[in-house]
């Protein structure tokens, strides 16, 4: 009965309760290494995370009520600093434009980001960048801004989530941004990964990173992505959607989104950047995505490396890049984590019951055995 008063009177317990309920659940499922799946032959981070890239946070809230509400909100943020007074270089590439992402326009124009990137669900966009907006109009700092360029992406999770009653807050948006913290990242139905569904089963939130040798430059990327977009299921290569359908059921249309950010400590610029995240969409395209008509694919790219400050009337910049003909590596390097990262978002996520149905979590067990038979993994 106390536990039912606390509940009904405080929100955030609420929140907090079922976070804590959720990263019990993800505790007994594994990600894609401990399966035996390993992409690529590059080493991951020590968190195989986009946490790896120093600097980079993340924070999630988790909206779950009743049977009719899953979703939420993931922020990551480029450091810990005032994004708007200390921008990064960063880079948006639309694979199929089927989808709402506030601020892109002027990210591409100047070739920066100056917000924490959040994502939600779709019809919570403009709720969550006028948070975003609260939120950096009231850093010390910027008590004169007058213009400021939120970036907000989304997927629809109108099938486990009433999309309809718009229910995030502003609260909602403050409580994950100001969360955000460096270190391990949950995954799978968390934050805006709560309502999401792909290639017919549970969807939700899942990261991984890459290490280059010191030969290759030593940088870190690290990539984290909102899954809920459709085709064919496969992981290291194997067709397991289509083995799975044969005794378990599952699969879905094409249609969905996927937001993908990759994080990097390399020294890039706009173009590079540019360059950089058009190698997501080839991590994702690894994993079955039929990248359909109703699908939202976007990638996020940005670098942790910031320009020295300058005097405010010097009229030139002098920044270091990586030369394009040492690009192969990161490209490399963001294939196989995006690839690992999609993964890690099915195999994370617990089955959800929502607003028009359950939705069941990818089947580990049938999943193993079936990458086994094809010698995807160890036997």
């Amino acid at each position: 009965m106390l536990v039912s008063r606390l509940v009904k009177g405080n929100r955030l317990l609420v929140l907090l309760l079922f976070s804590a309920a959720s990263l019990g659940a993800q505790n007994q499922r594994p990600r894609a290494r401990d399966i035996g799946i390993v992409i690529g032959s590059l080493p991951t981070g020590p968190l195989d995370a986009i946490t790896d890239v120093a600097g980079v946070r993340v924070g999630h809230t988790t909206i779950a009520r009743g049977d009719s509400i899953n979703t939420g909100i993931t922020a990551i943020l480029p450091h810990g600093g005032n994004p708007f007074r200390d921008k990064v270089p960063a880079a948006i590439v639309v694979g199929n434009g089927f989808g709402k992402l506030t601020g892109s326009t002027q990210v591409n124009e100047l070739g920066e980001l100056e917000s924490p990137i959040v994502l939600t669900c779709t019809l919570c966009v403009p709720r969550a960048a006028d948070a975003v907006l609260s939120w950096l109009l009231s850093l010390p700092g910027n008590e004169d801004v007058r213009s400021a360029n939120p970036v907000v992406a989304e997927t629809n999770d109108g099938f486990l989530n009433n999309i309809r009653a718009r229910p995030i807050t502003e609260a909602d948006v403050l409580s994950a941004i100001r969360a955000a913290a460096e270190g391990p990242v949950a995954e799978g139905a968390v934050g805006a990964g709560r309502g999401t569904v792909a290639f017919g089963w549970k969807g939700g939130i899942g990261t991984s990173s890459r290490k280059l040798p010191a030969q290759f430059g030593g940088w870190t990327i690290g990539v984290l992505v909102q899954t809920n977009f459709g085709g064919e299921l496969t992981m290291a290569g194997v067709p397991v959607g289509r083995e799975l359908r044969k005794g378990e059921g599952g699969g879905g249309s094409g249609d969905g989104s996927i937001i993908m950010v990759v994080a990097t400590d390399a020294p890039l610029d706009h173009l590079r950047l540019q360059r950089l995240a058009h190698r997501a969409l080839a991590g994702l395209a690894r994993t079955g995505s039929s990248m359909s008509n109703g699908s939202g694919d976007y990638v996020i790219a940005f670098s942790t490396r910031r320009p020295a400050v300058r005097p405010a009337d010097r009229l030139t910049d002098s920044v270091e890049v990586v030369r394009n003909d040492a690009m192969s590596g990161l490209f490399q390097a963001t294939i196989d984590a995006t690839e690992e990262a999609i993964d890690n978002s099915l195999l994370r996520a617990e089955t959800v019951r929502g607003y028009r149905g359950v939705v069941r979590a990818l089947p580990v067990d049938s999943t193993i055995t079936i990458l086994k038979r094809h010698g995807a993994i160890p036997r």
